[in-house]
């Protein structure tokens, strides 16, 4: 199905209309999203998401609304991955949490930019060397690779080189001044720390990019499909941020279903290429008779193993544990940090919650409790926060 300029532009006017709805009623004044907020304005986007699927596969056939269905879900896998790192690039440039909606409508307005831009790159590489099908391929089964390598902890710091180089090249305040890009300190205008965290977001959304088209390509080569699957598993992404804020850290086996998925879609691909093939050191520059795996079994793979990777995530006993410990710490460093926020009820919301972490805690199996390497200093901070709590209470 050819997609006439007249779809194009009405899906790109919704696109940013609904970015500029999303900054106009609800980044503007800056305020942190409540739990329902998160919630209603998550399952809209979904529902947004689903109904142009709907329309894809009344208008465009069973294969077409299949091959959106899988890039989107598959798209959306990758983000919510995402949102781990964008909760490490936060806590390390200790964004207040009023502020955070505007880092994260940049970072989906700079992702959907990049991905764009990726591709239509990706898409005019692949029209004139069929070959690049491997090249796609090859990157899938080394990102899928890296996903299973034990990540070093060292990593989490978002103050990388790009980083470091601006704050050498430029003047840069230590503190934040709401949302604002640019202060003034002793008359000089400085950059605020803001303007790096978008800079590490938008950084960081380009290493995405590199893993994220390739994987929707081995999906579909329809250019539409391929834009819209990744605008709209984009889209509502910083609704999910707060709505998953503290249990992102339950899905521990979300990187190996992703790996599996990558694998998957990397095979997918260098079996297309091989079946496309032109190369003359392979078979002669003739096409190799291989299976090609289709649109039904790649949305099959992909909602399996995604099911069976957040089931096993939130029934595992481990999991429950780790997850309580880094959400204990994550609050205990909120409560204790001044900068965290200036809203009264968000801070004793943060210390409620601490709360009921502490006492999961002192229940909890000791060959749990004792398995995550964090947890003596965990609990030395969590007595922190009781005990600042209890001189807050008594002035």
């Amino acid at each position: 199905m050819n997609v006439s300029p007249l779809i194009w532009g009405i899906t790109i006017v919704v696109i940013l209309a609904l970015l500029a709805f999303d900054y106009f009623f609800h980044i503007r004044k800056a305020h942190i999203p409540t739990l329902k907020e998160a919630a209603i304005w998550s399952s809209i986007y979904v529902g947004l998401a689903l109904v142009f699927g709907v329309v894809v596969l009344a208008f465009g056939g069973v294969t077409m609304g299949g091959e959106y269905f899988a890039g989107y879900i598959t798209e959306k896998a990758l983000s919510v991955d995402n949102l781990f790192v964008f909760l490490v690039i936060m806590a390390s440039f200790k964004v207040p949490r009023e502020d955070q909606q505007k880092v994260l409508l940049f970072g989906i307005v700079f992702a959907l930019i990049a991905r764009t831009a990726f591709i239509f790159a990706g898409a005019a590489l692949i029209n004139t060397w069929s070959w690049m099908f491997y090249i796609f391929g090859i990157i899938l089964l080394i990102t899928a690779g890296n996903l299973l390598k034990e990540e070093d902890s060292g990593g989490d710091d978002a103050d990388n080189f790009i980083i470091k180089l601006a704050k050498k090249l430029f003047n840069t305040s230590e503190k934040y001044d709401g949302d604002k890009l640019f202060t003034k300190i002793d008359g000089k205008k400085v950059l605020t720390p803001m303007l790096l965290v978008m800079v590490a977001i938008g950084g960081t959304d380009l290493l995405f990019a590199l893993d994220s088209i390739p994987a929707i390509f081995g999906l579909t080569q329809n250019v539409y499909i391929v834009f819209t699957a990744t605008a709209f598993s984009l889209m509502g992404l910083r609704q999910l941020y707060f709505l998953l804020d503290g249990l992102l850290d339950r899905l521990i086996y979300l990187s190996y279903g992703l790996a599996t998925i990558l694998a998957f879609i990397g095979v997918k691909l260098v079996l297309h290429a091989l079946h496309e093939n032109n190369l003359p050191f392979i078979n002669g520059g003739e096409a190799v008779p291989v299976f090609e795996i289709g649109t039904g079994l790649s949305l099959t793979v992909i909602i399996g193993v995604l099911a069976v990777t957040i089931i096993a995530s939130l029934v595992s006993k481990s999991g429950k544990a780790q997850t309580v410990f880094n959400n204990a710490r994550r609050h205990a460093d909120n409560y204790l940090d001044l900068d965290y926020t200036a809203d009264s009820a968000e801070r004793e919301r943060v210390y409620s919650m601490l709360m009921v972490e502490e006492k999961t805690i002192s229940t909890m199996e000791p060959k749990y409790r004792d398995k995550h390497k964090d947890s003596e200093e965990i609990l030395m901070q969590i007595a922190q926060a009781q005990q600042t709590h209890r001189d807050h209470l008594n002035k």
